[in-house]
């Protein structure tokens, strides 16, 4: 007859209970970063947010800056796609999609601080150029810099207004038609224009 499972040393108990309120201190600042901003965020609304003392949110992350850093990290653009060109646009459009469908909530963090926090904007825009200057490579056009440009912008403003700004239409929008509807617009970007009729 087996016997049954012996509970796990104390110290293993302590250790899981210490990552399962990280993660709640964490998600929890996540929600708070993406709702107020760095600025506006505080400590102790962390904590009550996340059914926990205060001193234990600076004990376990040091710092606002320390916890805001550990939730946006990898909160930028993800790396651009390469390939042929009709590739290259269903790889962003496949991107977009999951994005319409959950919430990047790093993304989100780093998009509502940057305004009052510089060394977001800093690191957004560096994440930014990055992203631009991958999928500018992958463009067979003279003007790639400036369509990637475009294509960088489009993919935040209908992440932004979906998740961020709500303004009606895309909040509510079913991501296949958000999809459907930007197709042609990327394959576009991402495609040399034709050369002139020589009629």
């Amino acid at each position: 007859m087996p016997h049954p499972a012996e509970p796990p040393p104390r110290g293993d108990a302590r250790a899981e209970q210490r990552r399962r309120t990280e993660a709640r201190i964490l998600a929890a600042a996540s929600d708070q970063f993406v709702e107020a901003g760095y600025e506006r965020t505080t400590i102790r609304a962390i904590a009550q947010a996340a059914g926990v003392d205060a001193g234990l949110v600076m004990h376990y992350f040091g710092s606002k800056l320390a916890l805001f850093e550990q939730v946006t990290k990898g909160g930028q653009l993800p790396p651009a796609p390469t390939g042929p060109p009709g590739q290259v646009a269903e790889q962003i459009l496949a991107q977009l999609a999951g994005s319409l469908t959950t919430e990047p909530v790093r993304s989100l963090a780093m998009l509502r601080s940057m305004l009052t926090h510089p060394e977001t904007t800093q690191a957004f825009r560096e994440g930014t150029q990055r992203f631009r200057a991958q999928l500018a490579a992958a463009i067979p056009a003279p003007d790639a810099d400036t369509r990637a440009a475009l294509i960088s912008a489009l993919i935040m403003g209908v992440v932004m207004d979906r998740h961020l700004l709500k303004s009606g239409g895309l909040d509510t929008a079913d991501p296949d038609q958000i999809i459907a509807l930007l197709r042609p617009v990327l394959r576009t970007l991402t495609t040399a224009d034709p050369p002139p009729d020589p009629a």
